[in-house]
């Protein structure tokens, strides 16, 4: 599923570019990305401060896990020159990979804990999944194309996210069987909210997502003891959600 971004009066602000990345062994034990010299750790360091603290981002896990993970690492060699921009890129399958403001922002909006459990519906290149997993215990993250899946999988287990599950397969079911979750993301437009997610969502979690067609809100869903409550955050542009989603209109 395809990544987003976002409909705002940004555009005056560019990101960097950059290439590279290897391991190291986190405190908690968890191998994760860094980049190899002072050259890729200045560039992402710079799209963080210029593109993502510059709007307001301030959840200090967040930010830090933009500023590891190698974005570049999870675009096609020829898009690894524009990986540090400011925009969303094309990841194959008719696909592509956020806006790094939009993912920051949808990460900082499920309020991120080093305890919680997170499903992500729509793995696509597996950079937000990474993201996550700099910032919560688990990522069970569900792509239902097959090629990306496969790839992310991959790329995931190379950069050392043991931290991480992935599935293939319809992401409007969820993962009941991992359910309930803290935080739910999803990651490509329904029209309507999947039942089953909010299913399962634990009472005060939060589902972040975007919501409607062609310019989409990006909606914050809180499960309470009387409901939900909706609140809209900003616009933003994914594509649609697909499979059974379609179904339920």
């Amino acid at each position: 599923m395809a990544r987003g971004v976002a409909v705002l009066s940004f555009a005056a602000l560019v990101g960097l570019l950059g290439a590279g990345a290897a391991c190291a062994v986190s405190g908690n034990g968890r191998e994760k990305p860094q980049a190899p010299d002072d050259r890729e750790r200045t560039e992402r360091l710079a799209m963080v401060a210029s593109q993502i603290e510059a709007r307001g981002i301030s959840d200090p896990a967040v930010l830090e896990a933009m500023r590891t993970v190698p974005r570049h690492r999870f675009v096609p060699a020829g898009e690894a020159s524009f990986a540090y921009s400011d925009g969303p890129l094309p990841i194959g399958q008719d696909q592509t990979i956020s806006q790094p403001y939009i993912v920051a922002l949808m990460t900082e909006l499920i309020r991120p804990t080093r305890v919680q459990r997170v499903l992500e519906v729509g793995t696509g290149s597996g950079y937000q999944a990474a993201v996550l997993a700099e910032c919560v215990a688990e990522v069970y993250t569900i792509e239902i194309v097959e090629p990306l899946g496969r790839g992310a999988a991959r790329l995931l287990a190379e950069l050392g996210y043991r931290n991480v599950h992935t599935r293939i397969g319809d992401g409007y079911d969820g993962w009941p069987e991992e359910a309930p979750f803290d935080a739910i993301l999803v990651t490509a437009a329904p029209e309507r909210i999947p039942q089953p997610l909010i299913d399962q969502l634990k009472p005060g979690g939060r589902l972040v997502l975007p919501l409607g067609a062609g310019i989409q809100d990006l909606v914050v869903v809180t499960k309470t003891a009387e409901g939900v409550h909706r609140d809209v955050v900003t616009g933003v542009r994914f594509v649609p959600m697909t499979g059974k989603v379609r179904n339920s209109r």
